[in-house]
């Protein structure tokens, strides 16, 4: 063994305490080994934080030039820090054992402002400030680079509350603050607590030396949160955190977490396998995160254009968001805003003979009035087969139902017993179906169920494309936008109300929001 091992490490503190440490291993091996310490960007560049330099890889890229050029034979880097794709020509050679992988914060003087609405905490790491920002949503998260000495005494010499820290970072140099509470809440970054040791891969007498340190488990852990980081391309723009666990029973659990910069949106995961079947959990865990709005959500935060080119006058689900075809860039908003009325017991006191609903909403309102035992029907006539099935689920059986309010009338007019109907409907009902009843000399005793109100948003002018799912939000639309866009409704009923303003309308072939969205995929050409 006459070779000398070389071994490239940042110079800060805690990196020397890291590389010291292989060090020693190796040389307890019986490898002769030499420091070689070598400032990184990170440590030079500190008026900035991480995720505005442009690069990721920032405190281990000059250990990897280092290595290429060979000045080192292996490098030593906090795991959490290293680029899930490794440079061409360098491997990873260990993972030694996973020390403490909790965050801390470190405070001042005590806990009371974590019940406060002000508060200030410092951090460097947008998966800490967003996971801070999405538990406390009030207070202020300032930016704290520097090392880990340097980043205490920060915290020391300003007017802030608290400071987040790895708890390994502090163990390592033995820097022991007064105050601090472990965030057992908080996931940590992927492969936290870790050190990893690289070489390169045409050097079999290092790669074998290190081999003799790696530590397993670690080894499987990480590279399970590795893989989930990998695949939603986050490095260290975005805050992604992940955690994976084996347990006595060889269980291994992989916990995840992808979130907004401003931490008002979360996105979790967590999903288990024996040892031995573990290895798609990282991409089953990527995957599910993308699949339920991660693909956006990582958009957004990769400067992707986010304007609009089309939206919806309903609040859409991150599902239905999902439907659309990649490439549009869909906003949706409730154009029209519900609220159930107070319905007087008398209404419902006796059975009442014929009942016609027409909406969701009255359903809903008449729910929130009464209970369903309440409510004695004996013929109920609606429109649509959604409102069909919320009836039939939750106040009694349906004697018909119709594809819109027209069709409805003609029915009951042709087949209905008794002349009269007692019609739950909103207050800015359509006018069609009690007219029609009326002209055929059928009683209609309205009961304003609900309340509707005109909810409109002013659109960016990027917006080429609106989707539809009523007449009110059509007329809810008109209110703070133009008629030049081209219009996308759920069925006649809402499109007989926007041909009046609009020059192009389609409909969807089932009125159904998923329709909706499919006749957009087929008829939309994106720029």
């Amino acid at each position: 063994m006459t070779k000398v091992i070389r071994i490239g490490t940042r110079d800060s503190e805690l990196a020397l305490w890291q590389a010291n440490t292989v060090k020693t291993r190796l040389e307890t091996l019986g490898h002769r080994t030499e420091l070689v310490p070598v400032k990184s960007t990170g440590d030079l560049v500190l008026d900035k934080p991480l995720y505005e330099l442009g690069i990721t890889g920032i405190f281990t890229k000059t250990l990897d030039v280092a290595m290429l050029n060979g000045n080192i034979d292996i490098a030593v880097h906090s795991m959490k820090d290293v680029p899930t794709a490794l440079p061409k020509g360098i491997v990873q050679a260990a993972v030694l054992e996973r020390a403490n992988y909790l965050d801390i914060l470190a405070f001042k003087h005590n806990q009371e402002f974590l019940a406060q609405r002000e508060a200030v905490i410092a951090t460097g790491s947008l998966r800490r400030k967003a996971q801070w920002l999405n538990r406390y949503p009030t207070h202020t998260v300032v930016d704290l680079r520097g090392n880990v000495n340097s980043r205490y005494q920060k915290l020391g010499n300003n007017d802030w509350n608290g400071a987040i820290f790895a708890a390994a970072g502090l163990e390592r140099i033995g820097l022991e603050p007064e105050n601090t509470i472990g965030l057992t809440w908080m996931l940590p970054a992927p492969a936290q607590g870790a050190i990893m040791v690289v070489a390169m891969e045409n050097d079999e007498f290092v790669q074998e030396a290190c081999a003799q340190l790696n530590h397993e488990p670690t080894e499987i852990c990480v590279g399970l949160e590795r893989e989930f980081l990998r695949i939603l391309e986050g490095g260290c723009t975005a805050p992604i955190g992940a955690l994976a666990k084996i347990n006595e029973e060889e269980q291994v659990t992989l916990k995840g977490i992808l979130l907004s910069i401003d931490g008002s949106k979360k996105l979790e995961v967590e999903f288990k396998a024996p040892l031995g079947q573990h290895e798609d959990l990282g991409r089953l865990c990527a995957e599910y995160i993308l699949n339920r709005g991660g693909k956006r959500l990582m958009n957004e935060m990769h400067g992707t254009d986010t304007s609009a080119q089309l939206f919806s006058t309903k609040k859409l689900t991150e599902g239905q968001l999902q439907r659309f075809k990649d490439g549009l860039r869909v906003k949706s908003e409730d154009f029209i805003k519900v609220s159930p009325s107070r319905i007087a017991p008398s209404v419902v006191k006796s059975p009442i003979r014929n009942v016609v609903i027409t909406s969701q909403n009255a359903v809903e309102s008449l729910l929130t009035n009464f209970a369903p035992e309440e409510l004695r029907f004996n013929n109920i006539y609606c429109v649509g087969r959604k409102t069909k099935r919320l009836i039939e689920n939750r106040i009694g059986t349906v004697t018909h139902v119709a594809k819109n309010a027209k069709k409805l009338a003609e029915y009951l007019v042709e087949y209905m017993e008794g002349l009269e109907v007692t019609y739950f409907c909103g207050n800015l009902r359509r006018d069609e179906l009690p007219t029609i009843l009326a002209n055929n000399n059928i009683t209609v005793h309205e009961v304003e169920a609900y309340k509707t109100k005109y909810n409109p948003v002013q659109m960016e002018d990027t917006v080429q494309g609106v989707l539809f799912f009523s007449p009110s939000a059509v007329e809810s639309y008109l209110l703070e936008n133009g008629t030049n866009r081209m219009v996308y409704c759920i069925g006649e009923t809402t499109a007989k109300e926007a041909r009046k303003h609009f020059s192009e309308v389609l409909v969807a072939r089932i009125p159904t929001v998923e329709s909706v969205i499919d006749l957009v995929n087929e008829s939309f050409d994106s720029p």
